[in-house]
C-alpha cells in the first residue's frame, strides 16, 4: 500500500480576480503531491505558474479552490515543516552570517545557546566554517547560496523547496553547489524528506531529479510526469540521460505536440518517423489561435545565421552554452523558427530547414519575401490581418478589432505581449504599417517585398525595353 505524500494538492486551482469580474486564471486544475524519499524538479517555460505553484504546495498562498494537505490532514489545522532557498538570495545585509542562519530558529523561539549550535553544525555541513562574522557583502555569489541553503536546513524541514536557487550564479559555481547539495542528499547529511526545485535548466533536472514534471501555460497544467529510473552519479553523456533531455527539449518546445514519454528500459535510440522527416518539415501542429513565442525578428534572422555558418546543425545546450544564454532565454526564438517553418528540434539538434537556409542566406529584401510567405502560411492572426486589410474599402482597420479577437484566447497581459509580437512580424514582412498613436492597421503600400514576390507589373515589363532602346540610341554617333 503506497505511503501517505508529505504534501499533496487535490483539485487545486489559482486565479486572480479582475475589476470587470472576470479572472485571470494562472494555475489550471490539478492534483499534486510530494512524496518522501524523492527530489521533484518542476519544469516549464517563464511566466508559466512554476513559482505560484511551489507557493501553494509549500503553504505561502492559499489556492483559489481546492485543498492541501500535510501528512494526509488539511494544512490550515497545521503549520508545514519546510523551508525555502529563493533565486535571489535574501539575506539581512545588517546582520553576519552566523545570525542570518539563527534567523528563523530565532522567530521560531529556539534559545540561544541551542540556535548557535545548530546554526554553527549547518554552516560547517555547507562549507562555512570560518566564515560565521563575515557580512553578506564580503561574500561572493556562490557564499551567498550557500548562507540561504544553511539558513533553510538549520530548521531541518521536511521538505526544502527551492525556486530557481542556481540561476543567478554563474556556470561554474552552479555546478559546484549542484554537487554539494546532491552530496548532502545522498549521504544523508540532512534531515530534509524531500526536495522540491523549481528550475528552468533541462540537464540540471535530469541530474538531479527522481522525478520532473514538465508545466504548460496559460494556466499553468501538468504536461509529462516522468520518473527518472537513472542511478547516481548520473553520466551526462550516457543514453538514457540524453534521452530525457531530449523527450523534455521537444515537450518544453513543441507545446501544441503530445509526446509520447521514453522508454524506461530504452537505451536511448529513438526511431525516425516512417521514411523519416520531409525535407522543410517543421513538427509543430498549430491550433486555430497558437500562442506567439515572444522573439523578435532580430533574434530569429541571428539564430538562423549561426545555424547556417554551422553547417545548418547544431546541440542545443551546446548553442545556449556558446551564447552564454540559458536554454529558456534561447526557446523562444527557436520556437518561432518551428512556428514559421525555418528550424525544428529534434533529439537536441536545432536544424535548418530547406527555408532556413534560404532565409539565412538571402538579401535584406528576398529575406523580407521568405518571412512574409512564412508568416501568411504559418500566423493565423497576420493571415487574418491581411485579408481583413485587403478587403476593408480604405484598407485601414482599427487594432482593438483584433486586440479583441486575442483577448478570446489570453490574458489581458499576454493579449498586449501576442499584439506586440504580431505587429513587430507583420511591419518587417510589410503586411501592414501600424500607428500607435491612431493605433490604425494599414495595408502595406507596394513594396520591394512585393514586386520580388510577384514580379514586375506588365507596365514595368513594357517600360523596361523602352528605357534599354534609349539609352542604346543615346550612345549612338
Amino acid at each position: 500500500m503506497p505511503s501517505t505524500p508529505i504534501i499533496e494538492g487535490r483539485a487545486i486551482e489559482k486565479w486572480y480576480p479582475q475589476p470587470d469580474g472576470t479572472r485571470i486564471q494562472v494555475v489550471g486544475l490539478m492534483d499534486f503531491a510530494i512524496e518522501a524519499g524523492k527530489i521533484v524538479a518542476l519544469l516549464g517555460a517563464s511566466g508559466c505558474g512554476k513559482s505560484t505553484l511551489l507557493r501553494i504546495l509549500s503553504g505561502l498562498s492559499q489556492p483559489s479552490s481546492g485543498a492541501l494537505f500535510w501528512q494526509g490532514k488539511p494544512v490550515d489545522s497545521q503549520v508545514p515543516n519546510v523551508a525555502i532557498v529563493f533565486q535571489s538570495f535574501a539575506l539581512f545585509p545588517w546582520l553576519t552570517v552566523l545570525e542570518n542562519v539563527e534567523a528563523p530558529l530565532q522567530a521560531r523561539g529556539v534559545a540561544a545557546i541551542e540556535r548557535r549550535k545548530r546554526a554553527l553544525r549547518t554552516l560547517d555541513t555547507v562549507g562555512l566554517d570560518g566564515f560565521e562574522t563575515a557580512y553578506p557583502k564580503e561574500l561572493s555569489g556562490g557564499m551567498k547560496q550557500r548562507v540561504g541553503f544553511a539558513r533553510a536546513l538549520v530548521v531541518e524541514p521536511e521538505v526544502l523547496f527551492m525556486d530557481e536557487p542556481f540561476s543567478a550564479l554563474d556556470v561554474l559555481t552552479a555546478e559546484n553547489l549542484r554537487g554539494e547539495l546532491l552530496e548532502l542528499w545522498l549521504n544523508k547529511k540532512m534531515t530534509t524528506s524531500a526536495i522540491f526545485i523549481v528550475t528552468h535548466n533541462i540537464e540540471e533536472a535530469v541530474m538531479l531529479a527522481d522525478r520532473i514534471v514538465v508545466l504548460g501555460r496559460n494556466p499553468a497544467r501538468i504536461r509529462s510526469d516522468i520518473n527518472v529510473r537513472i542511478s547516481h552519479p548520473r553520466d551526462r553523456k550516457s543514453a538514457r540521460f540524453v534521452e530525457l533531455v531530449d523527450y523534455i527539449y521537444k515537450v518544453m518546445t513543441e507545446p501544441d505536440v503530445e509526446h509520447a514519454p521514453p522508454d524506461p528500459e530504452s537505451t536511448g535510440e529513438i526511431a525516425l518517423p516512417p521514411g523519416g522527416l520531409k525535407k522543410g518539415q517543421a513538427p509543430l501542429r498549430l491550433s486555430k489561435y497558437q500562442m506567439l513565442p515572444h522573439a523578435r525578428v532580430g533574434g530569429i534572422a541571428g539564430l538562423l545565421e549561426l545555424l547556417h555558418d554551422r553547417g545548418g546543425k547544431e546541440d542545443l545546450f551546446r548553442l545556449s552554452e556558446d551564447l552564454v544564454m540559458d536554454v529558456e532565454d534561447l526557446l523562444p526564438i527557436l520556437e518561432a523558427c518551428q512556428l514559421l517553418g525555418f528550424a525544428w528540434l529534434r533529439e537536441g539538434d536545432v536544424q535548418l530547414s530547406a527555408q532556413g537556409a534560404e532565409f539565412a542566406d538571402a538579401d535584406i529584401q528576398k529575406r523580407k519575401v521568405l518571412f512574409r510567405q512564412a508568416a501568411l502560411d504559418h500566423v493565423t492572426i497576420l493571415k487574418q490581418i491581411d485579408n481583413v486589410l485587403k478587403r476593408k474599402s480604405d484598407h485601414s482597420i482599427n487594432d482593438d478589432f483584433f486586440r479583441d479577437i486575442l483577448d478570446e484566447h489570453f490574458t489581458e497581459d499576454e493579449v498586449q505581449r501576442q499584439f506586440d509580437t504580431a505587429t513587430n512580424w507583420g511591419r518587417y514582412a510589410e503586411i501592414f504599417d501600424y500607428d500607435r498613436d491612431s493605433g490604425r492597421l494599414t495595408q502595406a503600400e507596394a513594396s520591394d517585398v512585393e514586386r520580388l514576390q510577384l514580379g514586375p507589373t506588365p507596365s514595368e515589363k513594357s517600360a523596361e525595353p523602352a528605357v534599354e532602346k534609349r539609352s542604346s540610341n543615346s550612345r549612338e554617333p
